[in-house]
């Protein structure tokens, strides 16, 4: 499905907090007066003394070897054209972000006003001291064939036109694997293109270099199929002119086998569809709306395969896919160019791994039970995990066996663990589950509705279908408050408890029921539900919404006691607790429990301990559990280094399955060096633990709000553990993007408290 975008939430985007979407961050401690003496004079001039004398030591020196330029001159910026360098900043800010999120390559955008192509060479050919690679983006044809090329003749680093590229690498690999499908071979087909700007051009060469012959190639711009008789042709048309006597796309698509469109949208008629060949293969890559409806043309031709460049339909021919990647290997090898080797090598590398068995966590990120190769899985998915360790090795390797490689690989084991350590899974996390999310949208009311954030939230939810929220509180407000703030919710329903006295009767009787016997009487229970969350936690008991999310302007501990009060804990359960997720540069970490369990005992521990693990596994990793302490396994004595000790000897019983070892200090439960040399015993010495259970609330309270403050570390929750049905309480003055986060994880909540009931 697509997302709807409005103009004040793109704007508001871009400008809230910092301006734009990147920054500089240093590598390096700056904290004394040796750390900037070192950094900058006097200390700077070594390393400069040592690039003096051999260049190739910037690699070792700066940051240059991990370091790409995303350049445009903005000539032709998606599909707004020519708008000029500085109205393409936005775009090349987002491609910057792409590199870092995807390849863990940092980026610069360089916006460079020169539409001359000899000026703007000039000009880039001057940056070669600085980056690593070049990354040329929008810039129109024909000049950017030139401006590659000559760029490629004269600088000695990799340099890709993504727009030329990118797609016809994705694209060349769904269309191998499409062809494996229908039987038929590159060789024997007749393949249409419509467009001829520089991804059609590009698509269609490396299409050649596959085994498409060119006497089976048709290609139309807008005035139809270029013919070798045409005049004025300019030369990148020329060679991919045609001598068939066929002058318009209705004409060429008469029997062929496969079209590729790189357009606009709608050209393409049912009537087409149903005149090409058998089995035929439309790759629609027309954004946001394909040449020809994905619907329609599955419901014309069942024997169709199908792919767009949209990511709500099977098959979706993503950039994405390729340049993070391919500019990795390139980098790592420290290629002095991008050559058609590497990208064949790229691929073969998509083609192969869509082959391959899916791992779980793509099935969860997309909340399907079945990914196999096949008419409706071509090539991976975007957020497939194992894209870098798949075609950045394939792309150095064939760097490597071309003989442009620098640097190159000996040890591949060693490079596939700094691939994962680049960018891993981890930083993916928040994507995953929204995508989950998505498949499957669930209704979650909102207690506090009467508030902006939740409004505004309320509003990408809807938008972006993650969710079909409630809105709880006074419509009156709540709809003055929608007026005010210019949002459009007319898909949420607004539930106003002061008009709904039949359910509030209902309700309150039910409270009544399950109280009574705690010296509630109907009139207290009558007035309980006025309360929003004991309302919102009701409608939720009733089946009237699938989770509740509140918390927002009240104290945890009011928002959570109405819902244990009337949803109660899950079976077997005797306490709930609380998790927050703790994403860093170093990964994804889950501390518990840092909001519910004031002084924990040895019992009340060890349940906590399996809370945690079952809340890990969730979000689909390992759980490597730390009982912390100020001891490391006995070395202090002490009411809490006996407690967690006790704890983690009874919790090894009871999860024997379980990785599981204290009591530990913090910074040891992370340090297998220290831990594989002094306590070699450890059950976490290998690989250190991602999740950690505090002794006290006081303790992982303070840690995870330090490490929010003052580490740089963005954090989810707290993730409510144990209860019954869904209930997830914010943290007091969530920002609208908490809000999306927790109400997604809400909904996949849901989706599995949904899933068990049905076992």
């Amino acid at each position: 499905m697509s997302i709807k975008i409005r103009k004040q939430d793109a704007l508001n985007y871009h400008t809230q907090g910092q301006p734009g979407k990147i920054e500089v961050v240093p590598t390096k401690m700056l904290s004394t007066q040796l750390d900037l003496a070192l950094a900058y004079s006097p200390g700077v001039a070594e390393p400069c003394k040592e690039i003096a004398a051999n260049k190739d030591d910037v690699y070792k020196y700066t940051s240059k070897g991990n370091l790409v330029a995303v350049i445009s001159n903005g000539t032709a910026v998606l599909g707004l054209g020519n708008i000029g360098p500085e109205a393409s900043k936005p775009v090349m800010e987002g491609k910057a972000v792409l590199f870092k999120k995807y390849a863990g390559i940092d980026s610069f955008d360089i916006e460079i006003d020169e539409e001359d192509p000899d000026a703007f060479i000039k000009i880039v050919k001057s940056l070669e001291p600085t980056f690593g690679g070049i990354n040329l983006e929008d810039i129109k044809a024909p000049e950017c064939f030139k401006i590659e090329t000559e760029l490629r003749e004269k600088m000695n680093i990799p340099i890709m036109h993504d727009d030329q590229h990118g797609t016809a690498i994705i694209s060349s690999a769904a269309l191998l694997n499409a062809l494996e499908v229908v039987g038929k071979k590159i060789s024997d087909i007749v393949l249409v293109v419509n467009g001829a700007g520089a991804a059609a051009v590009s698509c269609t060469k490396l299409y050649f270099a596959l085994g498409l012959k060119k006497e089976n190639l048709i290609m139309c711009d807008s005035k139809g199929v270029i013919h070798k008789n045409r005049e004025g042709l300019d030369g990148s048309k020329k060679e991919f002119a045609t001598d068939r006597k066929i002058s318009t796309l209705q004409e060429a698509i008469k029997g062929a086998d496969v079209f590729v469109g790189l357009s606009i949208a709608d050209i393409l008629t049912s009537e087409d569809i149903l005149a090409m060949a058998k089995d035929p293969i439309v790759f629609a890559l027309a954004n946001p709306n394909p040449e020809i409806d994905y619907t329609l043309a599955k419901k014309t031709r069942p024997d169709l395969i199908m792919g767009t460049g949209r990511s709500d339909y099977p098959n979706q021919i993503n950039n994405v896919l390729g340049f993070p990647y391919i500019f990795r290997g390139a980098l790592d090898v420290r290629a002095t160019e991008i050559n058609e080797a590497m990208k064949l090598a790229a691929v073969r590398a998509l083609a192969e791994l869509a082959k391959e068995p899916v791992p779980d966590i793509v099935f969860q990120a997309y909340g399907i039970d079945r990914i196999q190769f096949g008419r409706e899985y071509l090539i991976p998915k975007p957020l497939d995990p194992r894209l870098i360790t798949t075609v950045s090795p394939a792309v150095a390797k064939a760097a490597m066996d071309s003989g442009i490689a620098k640097n190159p690989i000996t040890d591949w084991g060693a490079y596939h663990q700094q691939l994962l350590k680049r960018v891993g899974i981890d930083q993916k996390l928040t994507s995953r589950i929204i995508d989950l999310a998505k498949k499957k949208p669930k209704t979650i009311v909102f207690a506090e509705a009467d508030h902006p954030k939740i409004l505004k939230a309320a509003q990408i939810l809807q938008d972006e279908k993650i969710a079909h929220p409630i809105l709880l509180g006074s419509r009156t407000e709540i709809e003055l408050l929608i007026k005010e703030h210019g949002l459009d919710l007319s898909e949420c329903k607004i539930v106003d408890p002061r008009e709904e006295k039949e359910r509030t009767e209902k309700f309150a009787t039910a409270y009544h029921k399950k109280r009574q016997r705690k010296g509630i009487t109907i009139k207290d229970a009558d007035r309980q539900m006025r309360d929003r969350n004991a309302f919102g936690a009701m409608m939720v008991e009733f089946g009237e919404a699938d989770a509740l999310v509140s918390g927002l302007t009240k104290d945890y501990p009011k928002t959570i006691l109405p819902s244990l009060q009337i949803i109660g804990m899950a079976e077997g359960v005797s306490r709930v607790a609380g998790m927050y997720i703790i994403m860093n540069k170093k990964g994804t970490f889950f501390f518990a429990d840092c909001t519910v369990n004031v002084d924990p005992d040895v019992n009340e521990l060890v349940e906590i301990i399996g809370l945690a693990a079952r809340g890990v596994k969730f979000f689909d990793f390992e759980p490597r559990v730390a009982m912390l302490s100020y001891s490391n396994f006995g070395s202090s004595k002490g009411e809490i280094p006996d407690k967690t000790r006790e704890a983690v000897r009874l919790a090894k019983k009871k999860f024997p399955d379980l990785i599981l070892d204290g009591d530990i200090q913090a910074n040891v439960a992370f340090d297998t060096d220290l831990q594989q040399e002094i306590y070699p015993f450890s059950a976490l010495s290998k690989e250190g633990a991602n999740t950690l259970i505090f002794p006290n609330l006081a303790a992982g309270n303070i840690a995870y709000k330090l490490l929010m403050e003052i580490g740089g570390a963005e954090a989810i929750g707290p993730i409510l553990l144990g209860m019954k049905k869904p209930v997830h309480i914010l943290q007091l003055g969530s920002s609208i993007r908490d809000i999306v986060n927790m109400a997604a994880i809400a909904v996949v909540d849901a989706q599995i408290h949904e899933k068990n009931d049905h076992l």
